[in-house]
């Protein structure tokens, strides 16, 4: 799975580590989900959502070896 955590995050002025706490995480979580090698819980995608006020939909897509949009 795809998504712009990390573009988001960053966009914030945020690290892993205050993304992290303010998630209920630890960093190593934020890490693997901002690389694709972890799909969060749907609570935790929820979580995400309402940090960011987006859908999870517009944060979290599937790799389905298509182009992706990176405008966000």
């Amino acid at each position: 799975m795809n998504n712009f955590v990390e573009k988001l995050r960053k966009d914030r002025g945020l690290n892993q580590e205050e993304f992290s706490k303010a998630l209920r995480v630890s960093r190593q979580t934020v890490s693997a989900i901002e690389n694709g090698k972890y799909n969060p819980s749907l609570d935790l995608a929820f979580t995400i959502s309402e940090f960011f006020g987006l859908r999870i939909e517009e944060i979290f897509f599937p790799n389905r070896g298509g182009e992706i949009n990176e405008e966000k």
